[in-house]
């Protein structure tokens, strides 16, 4: 995702209705997307807790219209690599908080990049270098949803917090990897995420 300051374009919410389905990611859409700072997850198994998670910095690229690809920085949970292991099930959501309101959510099918995966130097090239790099998730996108967004207040963005990266880098490689041993082998609900592995 674009650390853009800009305000968002607002001919995109002109006569914005409740809910508008588009099959694919246009250049509004593009728009949109790249002008926010955080987007939101969503992803389930077949059974047990259904995950949201809140992301942000410079996290998340689009690559065509119908394909997003966005890097899981290592955190306490890891739902969402079981989840997609298990379905591909995704929903991403963007919000704005400024003053023209609206939600885009994408919908798809999403694949999850480990390090011994044969295409994660692949997925690198998107982003900068992290140590606390986890994961690359690639979705294809099936269902683009716009709807209103008037129900959601208006925040100021203040900047991006830089306490994930130094708390990486301060771990080191090593240490990250340890962390996942202890705290990102299985989800809320058991299941295993594979995370030791498909680690280099």
């Amino acid at each position: 995702m674009k650390n853009t300051h800009g305000k968002t374009a607002n001919f995109i919410y002109e006569g914005q209705k409740m809910a508008v389905k588009f099959d694919s990611i246009n250049k509004e859409h593009k728009a949109f997307i790249e002008a926010q700072k955080m987007f939101v997850i969503g992803s389930a198994g077949a059974e047990g807790f259904i995950n949201v998670s809140p992301k942000g910095m410079d996290s998340f690229k689009i690559v065509d219209e119908n394909t997003v690809v966005w890097l899981n920085y290592t955190g306490s949970g890891n739902e969402t690599s079981a989840h997609v292991q298990e379905n591909g099930r995704m929903t991403v959501m963007f919000n704005s908080f400024d003053k023209a309101p609206m939600i885009l959510k994408l919908y798809g099918n999403a694949t999850v990049i480990h390090e011994k995966d044969a295409r994660w130097d692949e997925m690198s090239t998107h982003f900068d270098d992290s140590v606390g790099s986890r994961q690359f998730f690639e979705m294809k996108v099936e269902l683009v949803l716009t709807s209103c967004g008037y129900g959601v207040p208006k925040y100021e963005y203040l900047g991006e917090r830089g306490t994930l990266k130094k708390w990486a880098d301060k771990k080191g490689r090593d240490g990250i990897k340890e962390y996942w041993s202890e705290n990102n082998t299985h989800t809320l609900n058991g299941v295993e995420t594979h995370i030791l592995d498909k680690s280099l």
